[in-house]
């Protein structure tokens, strides 16, 4: 496992937390009043948002010492901004999230060794690469997780069309408009729901579709490049343009709750650009179509269909807190993976698809997760790359840009150039 050496961060994030190392022991979270510690948990996915809620719960109760406190701050709202926020505060978390190699070198200077836990050591083989530093692991991997394009197969069985063959994207542009002239039969608004004011979805996600195979699939390779090249540039703005053209619209104001909750949920359009994540939500808006009228398959790019696979975020300590906090936040988060009761949460409720060993696959609760353990299984899948990118230019820069583009205010061409320049200059400290 290669080490990373930290760079030098520049910008404004880097100077906020030099300058709030003097607030180092005046959390509320780093105090241990008498025998009780409260862990103070900051993390972004909303996702499983209640579910984590009742596990800490279940924690407590075996743990009366101990109170947790969770913070959520996600589905639309800047997490990494907020948590930037947090550090400036009196109420630094114990435990946050990262989300790789680029996180790691911008809070750097926080992150508790997690080596000695028992997650590190249990952790599968691969998982601890964009979180490992001359040794140390700085961070314990949430889940495995994939993307792609979920789709209604009571819509697609209705419109005659089989989503295993859609592995081309001429195959899946011809789906998309037999769709879309028939949606009035369908009882849908638009094919896709593309909610393009998540920078993340295009920056982050679909972006990655397209680039992992410059850095071989490699987060640590992208993440040493001084450059990118768009080399699969052209398929890329294909599939930005199809799913922009068959959307509800506005797709600049359209956001991941209206995506998920308002169109995809109530069967109001018949694919979205999403991963496994998105299951408890359509579940509990729906729980038949999230058991029985949901599928997953890739984006197509070259004419193949892999799934992007990979550990979305990663659980990280704050070593700026009290040392027994610090020693309760571990216990805690080796407690939740590798616990009998954390164990089964994480498949069960979580539906999580296990970074760790000790899990019996076979209990993947659902079937986004089923399908994408599958395709893992088989090796067809490629890797995240995006969390390797520079500070800030997957949402900031790319994603931004194609907001910009959507709305005709930049071309394909300028849009690619300004993004390659983009990554140039943060790379080279400009």
């Amino acid at each position: 496992m290669g080490s990373l050496k930290l760079k030098k961060v520049a910008g404004i994030a880097s100077a906020v937390l030099a300058s709030s190392l003097f607030l180092a022991g005046c959390s509320s979270s780093d105090k241990a009043s008498g025998d009780q510690i409260t862990l103070d948990v900051f993390q972004f996915k909303v996702e499983f948002k209640s579910q984590f809620e009742e596990l800490a719960k279940a924690y407590e109760e075996e743990n009366p010492d101990v109170k947790i406190k969770i913070s959520t701050v996600g589905g639309g709202n800047d997490y990494k901004q907020s948590l930037i926020t947090k550090f400036t505060s009196k109420e630094e978390p114990a435990i946050f999230n990262v989300g790789g190699p680029t996180d790691i070198e911008q809070f750097g200077d926080r992150l508790t060794d997690l080596s000695d836990t028992k997650a590190a050591k249990a952790a599968l083989d691969g998982t601890l690469d964009g979180v490992t530093i001359d040794g140390k692991v700085l961070g314990l991997p949430f889940n495995q997780e994939g993307y792609g394009f979920i789709y209604n197969k009571r819509i697609f069985k209705e419109a005659g069309i089989k989503a295993e063959e859609l592995t081309s994207y001429e195959a899946l542009k011809e789906a998309v408009e037999k769709l879309d002239a028939k949606k009035k039969d369908l009882k849908i608004k638009a094919v896709f729901a593309f909610p393009v004011k998540e920078k993340w979805v295009t920056g982050n996600h679909l972006s990655n579709v397209f680039l992992a195979s410059e850095f071989g699939g490699n987060v640590m390779t992208a993440y040493e490049s001084p450059t990118v090249a768009f080399t699969k540039g052209d398929q890329l703005k294909q599939m930005i343009d199809l799913q922009n053209e068959f959307s509800v619209q506005p797709t600049t104001s359209l956001d991941y709750s209206q995506q998920v909750e308002e169109l995809f949920s109530l069967e109001q359009v018949a694919i979205i650009q999403q991963g496994n994540w998105v299951y408890n939500t359509v579940y509990d808006m729906d729980p038949e179509l999230a058991e029985k009228n949901i599928g997953i398959i890739p984006i197509p790019v070259d004419g193949e269909a892999k799934m992007p696979v990979g550990v979305p975020n990663y659980w990280a300590v704050n070593n700026k807190v009290d040392d027994a906090v610090a020693e309760e936040a571990k216990k805690f988060l080796d407690w939740m993976y590798t616990s009998d009761t954390g164990k089964q949460a994480v498949l069960e409720d979580f539906k999580f698809i296990p970074a760790y060993e000790g899990y019996d696959s076979s209990k993947i609760a659902d079937p986004l997760s089923k399908e994408i353990y599958e395709y893992s299984a088989a090796g067809k899948t490629i890797g995240w790359t995006f969390t390797g990118s520079p500070v800030g230019w997957n949402e900031d820069k790319f994603g931004a840009s194609v907001q910009a583009y959507v709305l005709g205010e930049m071309t394909w061409d300028e849009l690619i150039q300004k993004n390659i320049k983009a990554w140039e200059d943060i790379r080279s400290g400009k």
